[in-house]
Order: C-alpha cells, then structure tokens, then sequence
C-alpha cells in the first residue's frame, strides 16, 4: 500500500483500518479428520506479532469426543475377570506380571507394555519399542479368613483358655491323621500329601494328634513339675557331678507325652483350594501359668504353590508373557 497516494490520505480514518487489519491478522486452526496430534499447531496473534502454541487446546479439543489413547487402571476383584481383561485388550506387546508378597500379592497387566528389543535412542522420532504403559489392570489376590486367622496366631503364645477358644471356632480347619499318617512310614501306596507330612514329623521328630485330644488338653491341662538332684563321682579322680534334672508329668505322675503336631486344611486365597499343612503345638510353663504355641510349618511353601498355580493359570488363558516382580514405575 501506498500511503503517499492522494486518494488514500484523503480518508486518514479508513487508512488506520486498513492498517490495523494487517496488523492483527490471524489465522483460523480448522480440525480435519486427517488431524495428527504429533504435529504442533501455532498461529500468530495481534500483540507485537507474538506466537501462540495452540497445541494443547487443540489436542483437548480433539480427545473431547474420542480420546487418542488408552489409559487408566482397572482394579479387577478375580482371577477370571483379569484374564478376560487380559484377552479383551492384549496385543503383541502386552505382558503379566506377578508379585509373590505373602502381606499383599498382585497381578498386574499392562495391555500396552514397551515391545521387546533394545531401546533405540538414535531416531529423530523416538525409540519406536517404547510405550506409554498407561493402559493395565491389577488383581489383588484376596488372603482367605483361615490363612488370616491362623497365621494371625502363629508362633504368639495363648493362655489355655484363648487356645481352646482359638481350636473350637476353627475346628472345621483341622483334619484328624490319617492311619498312613499315623504309622508314620513314607510308602509307594500313600497319597503323595501323606507322604509329605510324615516326612515333615520325621524332619522335626513331631507326632500328630487328633483334633478331640486337642480340645480336651486346652479344657484340663495341668503340669507338674518335679525337680531331681543328682550327683556322680569320678573314682579315678575323686571328682563329683552335680546335675539338676526338672521333668514335667501329668495329674498322675505320669511323664508328659503329648502330639506336637497337628493338620488343618485352609485354603490360601480366598475361594482357593484348601491346602494340608502341619502346625507344630507347644507348650511353655512359666511359674503356675501355662501358655500355648501354635506355628505354621513352612507357609510358605504352600503360599508359593497357591500363588504358582493361579498365576500360570492367568499365564496359560492369557498367552502373555509372565514376569516375576513390579512393573516399572513412571
């Protein structure tokens, strides 16, 4: 424009319009279906021909009807509903992946879990394995009421009293030995869990005891303590041995010889099948008091194989990768 020409100077007001239009010209952002969120978007505005990024407008504009990727976390109640999960949204790069913690144990999937092969930090678009992991489902095993109750009480010493209370309300847990199980003798014709038990009384050199025997010890248990002073001489060399021996016996004067073992079935999870474990029973009498000790035998074992199981069911139904621990945090 020509702003010495006589025409335009005669009208100086729509000269200043004119001005002021090419100044504060912008350009219209139009959404096309062919929109690519990877690609920034920016016009210029009147003020001193700033820039303005509109990308995050435009990006929230387009994800207001459809959004441009998956995420979240679904928090799944049983071990079928995350399989299903798992077969709903898995694709070549999803994965398990499986915390073995006795307090809390977890199966997480991650539909859009980082492909396999090594990161490629060298290309101008980014390493093409990454993923967001933005996308998975958790299931939190549920620890049964047994498993709870009875670990609660494992290895804490009870008065009679508690104890009995403790065996009459889960006496639906306990399981009387089985006559295999009472000989005492690993044979070819025993159920593979008998066999497994009487190698767990010969390792400690335990003793199962039947369930009524139980009760009716936390009902009328009584010790007796008797004390001995002995005394041996050497006739070689004239010294003597002082040995002070203290035994415990019945009402009868009858040494104690009472089960240190017995067998609950229970299952680990909940809604799980019930596992056979052995509980070691004790004793201690302090003064006039008697308190009892019941201590699970290896949990853990039958933790791990409850937990092996479901997880390589999920491994099995799912046809995804399983790993043994976290995911990586973002």
């Amino acid at each position: 424009m020509a702003y010495d020409d006589p025409d335009v100077m005669t009208n100086p007001a729509e000269t200043m319009r004119q001005v002021m239009e090419e100044f504060g010209h912008h350009k219209d952002i139009d959404l096309h279906e062919t929109l690519d969120l990877t690609r920034a978007d920016l016009v210029t505005v009147p003020k001193h021909r700033d820039i303005k990024d509109l990308t995050p407008q435009i990006r929230s504009a387009a994800e207001y009807l459809k959004p441009a990727r998956r995420k979240g976390t679904a928090r799944l109640e049983d071990l079928n509903s995350i399989i299903s999960w798992a077969n709903r949204f898995k694709g070549e790069t999803s994965a398990l992946f499986a915390e073995p913690d006795m307090a809390a144990p977890k199966l997480t999937c991650i539909a859009d879990y980082h492909a396999a092969g090594p990161a490629d930090q060298t290309t101008v678009t980014g390493d093409p394995t990454a993923r967001h992991c933005h996308h998975k489902a958790t299931y939190s095993f549920p620890l049964s009421d047994e498993w709870k109750a009875w670990m609660g009480v494992s290895g804490v010493p009870l008065e009679k009293d508690d104890m009995g209370e403790f065996i009459e309300i889960n006496a639906k847990d306990v399981m009387d030995p089985t006559p295999a199980i009472l000989k005492g003798e690993e044979l070819n014709d025993n159920q593979g869990w008998e066999n497994r038990l009487i190698r767990t009384a010969n390792q400690i050199e335990g003793k199962f005891g039947q369930l009524h025997s139980l009760l009716q010890m936390s009902k009328q248990f009584q010790v007796f303590e008797t004390s001995d002073l002995s005394v041996s001489t050497n006739r070689d060399t004239g010294e003597a041995e002082i040995s002070f021996v203290s035994e415990h016996k019945d009402a009868a004067g009858k040494p104690l010889n009472i089960p240190n073992l017995i067998i609950i079935a229970i299952p680990v999870f909940r809604g799980g099948a019930a596992y056979r474990m052995a509980v070691r029973f004790r004793y201690r009498k302090k003064g006039g008091k008697i308190c009892f000790i019941l201590s699970l035998y290896n949990p853990e074992k039958s933790f791990e194989a409850s937990f092996k199981e479901a997880v390589e069911q999920a491994e099995q139904d799912t046809q995804l990768p399983l790993f043994y621990g976290a995911p990586e945090t973002p």
